[in-house]
């Protein structure tokens, strides 16, 4: 039953493609918007979990004027 519904129904291989072009869009953004952070940006938030609010004096100091 619903192969003969997939068969009959028009313009069903238009929703595969729309769907292939938006995953790749989706994921060329990402990729870009990732690409584009800053390192000081990124060690940042890699430290987050790390960091209980004390200044580790082994690590380089990051700018304090992102509010």
């Amino acid at each position: 039953m619903i192969k003969n519904v997939l068969t009959h129904t028009g313009g069903i291989a238009l929703y595969g493609i729309v769907s292939i072009c938006l995953f790749f869009a989706v994921f060329a953004a990402a990729l870009v918007w990732t690409l584009a952070q800053r390192a000081s940006h990124v060690r940042r938030m890699g430290e987050l979990p790390l960091n209980d609010g004390e200044v580790n004096p082994f690590t380089p100091s990051v700018s304090k004027n992102h509010e």
